[in-house]
């Protein structure tokens, strides 16, 4: 098979503009973390979503970590977060020693169930991590409702969910603290890299120190006359972005609208392609908000073998996966507590390909072969 012959799973878009951007670091003497390509993108990020504060950082799970600190949790502390995802969000609560309690998620959307989490408070709740599963916002409103009754933070995991929107909002508004990955899959990517968005400045101030070692930009330090010694006044971590990264990033910002419009369509292509298929069900999108289609997936019918469907897509070069995790059924996480939806979900559903470079072609022949290999291993 010819290489021109696979579909990628996921690619990322990534051209001349970027380069540029590249160049221009390369040019300035400053590729490290926190110089003028940190700085403007923070400045980006703080207008983008009309907050008191953005930090760019490594990845998200470092903006995860940093907002678990920042929030103040620790040992002895429960936060209640979405199981079905990357469990990004359970390592980091358990990076500052507390617990996760999973939530179980809608069934349609995939996204946490509010109700679910109001159950799960208990006496040692300090917050909750919502997530935008796979790029579609969770139900906001109502978990704000609840949280704001019972005093919690809510923090909104929006690693996917670049240029979504949640009643008329942006996906990374959508709660007080939110946390963004521009890792190579996402609508705006530098390979790797992740954000802290804040609506306290006070919150992004502490995440800021934390990502450099506790001692803050090393850039800025350097622009003093004289010779300023830092000093270590808490533990911090080496969580930077670098400024060859956030120059990319600027120029990716810059074109998530056009990104986005080309996933719709192929995921409105897909939506044409396989409606009415008894085999499976395709992503519900309700009407207050939109998907930023970091992936697609499909959810297969009870009896298809989806290691077999996944093995014939492979063979004809067509990238797949197996969506998202059930977190509580992860041995790292495991616990008595069981998320029956999420379960469901995580043995069900199949991600096809989902980026802004498929053609129109290319999606057709995903279908075909998908169509084929669901008919040949059904029950």
């Amino acid at each position: 098979m010819n290489a021109t012959d696979t579909i990628p799973l996921v690619r990322a878009s990534l051209g001349e503009r970027e380069l540029a951007a590249v160049a221009e670091v390369f040019t300035s003497g400053w590729p490290a973390g926190q110089g003028p390509q940190g700085t403007g993108l923070e400045a980006e990020l703080t207008r983008r979503y009309a907050a008191g504060g953005a930090v760019a950082v490594s990845n998200c799970g470092a903006a995860l970590h940093l907002a678990m600190l920042a929030l103040g949790v620790a040992p002895g502390d429960e936060v209640i977060v979405a199981d079905y995802t990357f469990p990004a969000p359970a390592h980091a609560v358990r990076y500052v020693g507390a617990t996760p309690v999973t939530a179980d998620v809608r069934a349609d959307t995939g996204t946490v169930d509010p109700q679910a989490v109001a159950d799960l408070i208990g006496p040692r709740t300090v917050g909750v991590i919502a997530v935008d599963t796979l790029g579609l916002p969770a139900d906001y409103a109502q978990l704000k409702a609840v949280t704001d009754r019972h005093g919690l933070f809510l923090v909104e995991d929006a690693a996917c969910a670049v240029g979504a929107t949640y009643q008329g909002r942006e996906a990374g508004a959508l709660a007080p603290v939110a946390c963004l990955s521009f890792h190579g899959r996402k609508g705006a990517t530098s390979g790797e890299g992740g954000a802290l968005i804040a609506t306290d400045p006070a919150v992004a101030r502490d995440a800021r120190m934390r990502s450099s070692f506790g001692i803050g930009s090393i850039f800025d330090q350097a622009q003093i006359v004289g010779l300023p010694v830092p000093e270590f006044t808490e533990i911090g971590y080496n969580f930077k972005l670098s400024d060859i990264a956030a120059a990319i990033l600027r120029v990716q910002l810059g074109r998530t609208g056009e990104l986005l419009q080309r996933r719709r369509a192929v995921a409105a292509r897909y939506g044409e392609l396989l409606a009415g298929e008894e085999l499976l069900s395709v992503p519900h999108v309700p009407a207050d908000r939109t998907h930023a289609w970091q992936s697609y997936p499909v959810t297969l019918d009870a009896g298809v073998d989806r290691a077999k469907v996944a093995t014939d897509l492979r063979a004809a070069g067509i990238g797949c996966g197996h969506g998202a995790w059930a977190t509580h059924l992860q041995p790292v996480f495991a616990t008595k507590h069981t998320c029956p939806v999420s379960a469901d979900l995580f043995r069900r559903t199949l991600a096809i390909p989902m980026h802004a470079e498929l053609s129109m072609d290319q999606v057709e022949r995903v279908v075909r072969v998908l169509r084929t290999a669901l008919r040949a291993h059904a029950s």
